[in-house]
């Protein structure tokens, strides 16, 4: 057997299989299985297990570095280290606030917010300025879609005037045409 096998005691089989059937993660159900299968009482080869769970002989030996060093704990998925967002939890706010406050509150002439327009806002209040792509994924994960506009008359027009058309263009749609003089 190779010496890159586990041996497990009965009771962390029991946590393995605890673990691996109460998990609702992909990544933490396959490293379980991929842990439980290397157990040198089931004797299979990295190679087999690789092939049987569809992935690569090099998952299974970081699988199992990280169970030898972490236990349970190494067989969860770690959050990738990175630079934390500029979205404070503050900003957050700000956007949420302003979103649902019409614009024309500000003291804006327009209506509607747009992207472009809420980004321009919220970096003269915050000092934080996004991409109009990252503020749209901004909006997404704080529960916001933003559409296009629906531009109408509806409030511009004289609406008796609009009923009285709309009424009259329905009685001349039903009339008869008049035959037009063929053309010679």
């Amino acid at each position: 057997m190779a010496a890159s096998a586990i041996r497990l005691t009965a009771q962390q089989w029991d946590e393995l299989d605890t673990l691996r059937f109460s998990t609702t993660d992909k990544v933490v159900f396959r490293n379980a299985t991929i842990i439980l299968m290397s157990d040198l009482g089931v004797g299979r080869t990295k190679a087999s297990i690789a092939f049987d769970l569809g992935c690569s002989v090099g998952t299974v030996d970081f699988v199992r570095g990280r169970f030898r060093g972490a236990g349970l704990a190494g067989l969860y998925p770690k959050k990738p280290t990175g630079r934390p967002s500029r979205a404070t939890p503050d900003y957050r706010a700000a956007l949420r606030s302003t979103v649902v406050t019409p614009p024309a509150a500000f003291g804006y002439g327009f209506t509607v917010w747009s992207v472009a327009r809420l980004n321009a806002h919220l970096e003269k209040t915050t000092g934080i300025g996004f991409s109009e792509d990252q503020l749209t994924r901004l909006l997404h994960a704080e529960g916001f879609s933003f559409q296009r506009p629906k531009h109408t008359m509806k409030g511009k027009r004289d609406e008796a005037a609009y009923v009285r058309a709309a009424a009259e263009l329905e009685r001349l749609k039903k009339k008869p045409c008049a035959p037009t003089p063929a053309s010679s």
